[in-house]
């Protein structure tokens, strides 16, 4: 029996360490991913809590067709979009409320001086449609491989490169609208 299968036997069977061993390797997985959709570090927090209410309550359906690591990642996926779609339609009837809109946000895995870059990046990767959003956050920021990332998505690796080319083109004309200054952007 693999260590995935055993840590996911004893959390089956009620076991509180094997549950927080579990949590101690997803977190920041978890909290980089949800970060990467809500650009807003209180949205994240409230994300991963979500997200491990929900390993737990669900792991029991949890039948290893797929690896740990792919489910969790479609939880976190799932939840981030519907937490966004939810503030969204909040934010129409409270306009107020929400006015960290704008963003401004330290991400693990931006380095200081591309920081001004990454801001850009993740405006213009804010508008991309759910599915490629989410196919260009796994790919580009979490740097999966597009195996995993195809499994994930669960979908094909022809549509996830088909997502990722939609993406960055999308993303492309975007910055030479809106920054035409600043063409240099990587991706």
């Amino acid at each position: 029996m693999t260590e995935e299968k055993k840590i996911i036997k004893k959390i089956k069977e009620g076991d509180r360490k094997a549950f927080e061993y579990l949590y101690t390797i997803y977190i920041d997985m978890i909290f980089n991913t949800a970060i990467s959709y809500t650009k807003n570090e209180k949205d994240a927090e409230e994300i991963v809590q979500e997200v491990f209410i929900k390993i737990y309550k669900n792991i029991q359906s949890f039948k290893g067709e797929a690896k740990l690591k792919t489910w969790i990642y479609r939880i976190v996926i799932n939840t981030s979009l519907n937490y966004i779609h939810k503030r969204k339609r909040f934010s129409i009837f409270n306009k107020d409320h929400f006015e960290h809109e704008s963003i401004d946000f330290e991400h693990p895995g931006v380095i200081l001086e591309n920081k001004e870059n990454a801001t850009i990046l993740f405006q213009v990767m804010n508008g991309l449609p759910d599915l490629q959003k989410t196919a260009f956050i796994l790919s580009y920021i979490e740097e999966l491989p597009r195996k995993e990332v195809a499994l994930i998505m669960d979908t094909s690796l022809k549509a996830v490169e088909s997502l990722l080319q939609r993406a960055k083109k999308n993303m492309r004309k975007k910055i030479m609208k809106d920054y035409p200054n600043r063409r240099n952007i990587k991706n």
